[in-house]
């Protein structure tokens, strides 16, 4: 039975997708969950969460995903409780990511490398399989302990991330009257003084 693989990427991934479905096409059972045409002000999030609810419903084996870095597919990836996503630009960790930390979303940057380079990296990732060592399990289980608990926010913590607040520049209060101000140290010795010093 093929290996089945969820297969994703925004306008910047575009292209490599392509040709990573054309390469593994015959090896592979793909689910290409798009983009399937260019569009500019398309979003890396709409196919991380089609890749990503594939592979955490075990409908796809495995998932890749595609952007212009690979760090938002990754960021985006991670969100899905049941993914193990990574950036991975080399092929060791490609294939050690599976077999330590059983991950299951390949992240690639499309302006990164080349289809090459995506394509060894694809195959290192589809080739491997986890270890199910138990020092790997065991920190599995707490990696999914994690993930568990990060569904309520600690008490201490205001709930939310405000994102794309107001960079208003931050103004210096003056200095208190009752401080001291420090003094500047010289910068003006002379050559005895140098001479001195030394």
């Amino acid at each position: 039975m093929k290996l089945r693989v969820a297969i994703g990427a925004d306008h910047g991934g575009l292209a490599l997708k392509e040709e990573l479905v054309r390469r593994l096409g015959d090896n592979v059972e793909l689910i290409d969950v798009g983009a399937h045409e260019f569009d500019a002000n398309d979003d890396y999030p709409d196919y991380v969460l089609a890749v990503g609810r594939a592979v955490a419903s075990r409908e796809a084996d495995r998932g890749i995903m595609l952007c212009g870095s690979g760090v938002g597919a990754c960021v985006a990836s991670n969100k899905i409780r049941g993914v193990r996503a990574a950036v991975c630009h080399d092929t060791y960790s490609a294939h050690q990511g599976v077999e330590h930390d059983d991950l299951n979303v390949l992240c690639l940057g499309a302006r990164v490398i080349g289809i090459e380079v995506a394509t060894e990296l694809t195959i290192a990732f589809l080739m491997a399989r986890f270890s199910g060592e138990e020092r790997h399990v065991r920190r599995l289980e707490k990696v999914a302990a994690i993930e568990n608990g990060m569904n309520s926010a600690p008490p201490d913590v205001d709930e939310g991330i405000d994102i794309g607040a107001d960079d208003e520049e931050t103004e210096l209060e003056p200095l208190d009257e009752d401080e001291e101000e420090v003094d500047e140290p010289e910068d003006d010795m002379d050559e005895d003084q140098l001479a001195d010093s030394q």
